[in-house]
């Protein structure tokens, strides 16, 4: 599994009708609203690399009322429960 979060910043209107359109899209876990420079953050979660460039390029691109994205791909996943399950192995 491939990850990868998508910084947006929205022109100014509805933020939720924005994360609604934007959670709807394949391969888009999540989608949160934030404080500070940015107005969502979108999680994707899909099998192949590739896939993050179509979804941000073709389809997260062409949903109307955001003003940029920054992409961050991520190399690996640490989760609690990846620790938990580590520790798991030596009961």
């Amino acid at each position: 599994m491939v990850a990868a979060v998508v910084l947006i910043r929205a022109v100014p209107g509805d933020v939720p009708a924005l994360a609604r359109r934007i959670a709807g899209i394949g391969g888009v876990a999540e989608v949160y609203s934030v404080s500070g420079d940015w107005d969502l953050i979108a999680v994707l979660r899909v099998k192949e690399y590739d896939r993050i460039a179509e979804i941000v390029t073709e389809e997260i691109a062409q949903v109307s009322g955001i003003e940029r994205t920054n992409t961050l791909t991520a190399f690996r996943v640490y989760s609690k429960q990846d620790l938990e399950r580590a520790w798991d192995m030596f009961d």
